[in-house]
């Protein structure tokens, strides 16, 4: 995370008389206000559409990030954004209760997340609601045949990730974006994408030209200014003009749909029901373990309160859904303790590689740590959701005046909770870029900037998709032979001090790629 920080602080230092010129003077041409009008009728005469630097469609966590990012830079805070979704949630304003129930959908955020959020302010936020740190995890197989504990003290860190409730990321965000914008209801159009015009330059597969009226005869100079922009026609009737937009719009993504942009991806049989649980006892470690029909997750969220994602064949998630909460709660304890198979036993073999690995590197403190019973849950307090899992990928991210982030990129398995911390990294990776152009007087949408995007976060992106992709499919057969070498694994993770470092590492994103320093 040192090199991001060092990023964004080499881009705050490379302010130039030509980049001043392109913040104070936006494309509207206008002096630099957020204030859109959006639209208005002055005098009974329509106001011409706005025109921005940036539309953002998609107003989630990672739409908002790219928000929050892009007003917190010296160098790109002055850009006139908007961002398109109707989502009522987005007129939140104050801090989220956090004495209410858990809401069951959550994320657990790596600490590269954190260390983003805290870059562009959001992460304070954050603190002053409902979150919970955990430096411990624990995953284990259903055969008994071996498990892996794992310690935020074997990488020297405080903790492995955290736990936050999606609601109190966006909200937090908000916040954050409030105080950076004194017009911030300006910023946000609540409403929906209908259709995008590129301009004919673009010439990409799919997407609608502008008119091929000549623009020479009969048009203003604004009118021929907007023919170079992305137009955006809105469902209340209301057009904008961009130099760029992002979509941030997830996995069905209108704006990469209209692109024509091409993906890649299957349908898993799987499908995961979530919901949150109490304990007796506070949860202070995050739990995997892995069943035949696929893993099932307990995450701490706080105050006695676990965050349960578990996943199974699209029939037994419908059966589980429609449990009553007794049944439920009885079903959980069992996948996660006796069921399916036998808790793991520490024998000879153990023993004997942590005897001959222990003068490989540094030992790992979880090395000596024993295998522990997960905490009982004692009542289901929120609604059970269910939804399919799949993977995607998109062929491209970007094209000219238009680039992808999160979902609408990129969608993977839930097993280790990293999709939205790859998206994220999209969002900080994209900031950077876009204000890396500013810097040197470039056009935000243009496509060699947005290719440096591309290039630092796709391959990336993929090695983490095949990597949990490998994961679902190793996982996913009980088949005896497959079972050893999973269990060979467990004992390589859990004793090979090295190896354990390297995982903990890459998945808490201060690696990029898996098994390399």
């Amino acid at each position: 995370m040192l090199s991001r920080r060092r990023c964004f602080a080499a881009a705050a230092n490379r302010i130039r008389p030509l980049a001043r010129a392109f913040c104070d003077a936006p494309a509207s041409g206008a002096p630099r206000s957020q204030d859109h009008s959006h639209t208005e009728k002055v005098a009974g005469v329509k106001a011409p559409p706005d025109v921005l630097d940036v539309a953002i469609v998609g107003g989630g966590m990672v739409g908002l990030a790219v928000a929050c990012a892009l007003s917190n830079m010296p160098l790109t805070k002055h850009l006139k954004i908007a961002i398109i979704d109707s989502n009522p949630a987005l007129k939140s304003r104050g801090y989220l209760d956090k004495n209410s129930t858990p809401d069951s959908r959550v994320s657990t955020v790596t600490p590269a997340t954190i260390s983003f959020f805290r870059d562009i302010g959001a992460w304070e936020h954050v603190q002053q609601q409902r979150h919970a740190f955990f430096g411990k995890m624990q995953v284990w197989d259903y055969t008994g045949l071996g498990y892996t504990r794992y310690n935020a003290r074997d990488v020297g860190k405080e903790y492995l990730g955290c736990v936050v409730e999606n609601k109190v990321l966006c909200n937090s965000l908000l916040l954050r974006l409030k105080e950076e914008l004194d017009d911030i209801e300006n910023v946000i159009y609540p409403t929906r994408l209908v259709s995008l015009t590129f301009p004919l330059k673009s010439r990409q597969a799919g997407m609608k030209p502008a008119s091929s009226e000549p623009l020479s005869v009969g048009h203003t100079t604004e009118e021929l200014h907007r023919s170079n922009l992305v137009k955006l026609d809105l469902s209340d009737g209301r057009i904008l003009y961009s130099k760029l937009v992002i979509g941030a719009d997830g996995s069905k993504s209108n704006v990469r749909q209209i692109a024509g942009i091409k993906t890649t991806g299957w349908n898993y049989p799987q499908s995961a029901i979530i919901c949150t649980v109490e304990h007796v006892v506070e949860n202070d470690c995050a739990w995997q373990r892995f069943l035949p029909s696929g893993p099932i997750a307990l995450l701490p969220i706080g105050n006695n309160f676990s965050n349960i994602v578990w996943t199974m064949s699209p029939e037994e998630s419908l059966r589980h859904k429609s449990m009553s909460p007794e049944e439920f709660v009885k079903s959980v304890n069992h996948a996660l303790d006796f069921g399916y198979g036998p808790h793991p036993r520490s024998t000879a073999l153990d023993h004997y590689m942590e005897q001959f690995f222990s003068g490989i590197g540094n030992t790992a403190t979880s090395t000596k740590e024993c295998f522990e019973v997960p905490p009982k849950a004692t009542g289901v307090v929120s609604e059970r959701m269910a939804f399919p899992l799949s993977l995607m990928h998109s062929h491209d991210y970007v094209s000219k005046r238009l680039a992808l982030v999160g979902d609408a990129a990129h969608t993977v398995h839930p097993l280790a909770g990293q999709g939205v911390n790859l998206g994220f990294g999209d969002a900080a990776a994209l900031a950077k870029v876009i204000a890396e152009g500013v810097s040197v007087g470039s056009d935000v949408g243009d496509l060699t900037l947005l290719q440096r995007y591309e290039k630092d976060q796709k391959a990336a992106n993929v090695a983490m998709t095949a990597v949990l992709d490998g994961f679902q499919k190793m996982y996913s057969v009980d088949f005896g032979p497959l079972n050893m070498v999973r269990a060979a694994a467990f004992h390589g993770a859990q004793y090979i001090s090295p190896l354990k470092k390297s995982i903990i590492s890459y998945a808490m994103g201060d690696k990029k790629w898996p098994l390399f320093p």
